[in-house]
């Protein structure tokens, strides 16, 4: 199979596209073949060796992706081939062709939403919900500010706070930034390049101020 290898910390031109053998899942886990995979800022600073924690060398990069399950591991009953799925997490990294997981680092993907979109789930939505609901412990009828709603994380903020009944207030430094925000759910929504945009946010909460901030 065709997989991204980094053999050494570095720019993107560590990134190399090998012929690697395709894994076999063991007991608990199974094998998805990838549709889309998710990048996300994390990857850059493992790739480039400044974050806390590195993998060993060589790796294939990736967490999130998805596809459908290729074959499954002894003792896996809650998934079975051609299964459409979902990846928050893996073994062998989700920049490849096939990847290998746990059972526990795969999730079911509904008929209605693409590969494309599974494939952005794992890590920002994680992360979403952990800031909202486990940090700030985030409640129904609070007033939430993300500060930064046009990115991946920023996105999913919007959606699980708004879902969960809280007034939300995002803001996104274009105007195509804070049309999307709107659209995913977002109260009001302000230009954080402008100066005043916190003077703005005050007025909007009549001088009371938010609940929890989300800082992107």
């Amino acid at each position: 199979m065709k997989a991204i290898r980094v053999h050494e910390f570095g720019g993107p031109e560590v990134l190399r596209l090998e012929e690697v053998p395709a894994p076999r899942p063991g007991a608990g886990q199974v094998l998805v073949r990838m549709h889309a995979i998710g990048v996300n800022p994390v990857e850059t600073y493992i790739r480039s060796g400044t974050y806390a924690r590195l993998p060993e060398l060589p790796y294939t990069p990736g967490n999130d992706g998805a596809g459908v399950i290729e074959q499954v591991g002894s003792d896996v009953n809650e998934f079975k081939a051609a299964d459409r799925v979902y990846t928050a997490g893996s073994i062998s990294g989700t920049y490849a062709e096939f990847v290998l997981c746990k059972t526990e680092q795969v999730h079911r993907l509904p008929a209605n939403v693409s590969f494309a979109q599974g494939a952005a789930m794992g890590t920002p939505y994680a992360t979403a919900y952990r800031g909202l609901f486990q940090r700030a412990d985030a409640r129904p009828g609070e007033t939430v500010l993300v500060h930064g709603a046009s990115g991946g994380v920023g996105t999913a903020a919007v959606q699980l706070a708004r879902a969960r009944g809280l007034r939300v207030f995002g803001t996104a430094g274009s105007d195509e930034g804070r049309k999307l925000a709107r659209e995913q759910g977002a109260h009001e929504v302000f230009d954080h390049r402008a100066p005043d945009h916190f003077e703005h946010v005050m007025k909007a909460t009549g001088g009371r101020g938010v609940d929890v901030i989300v800082e992107l």
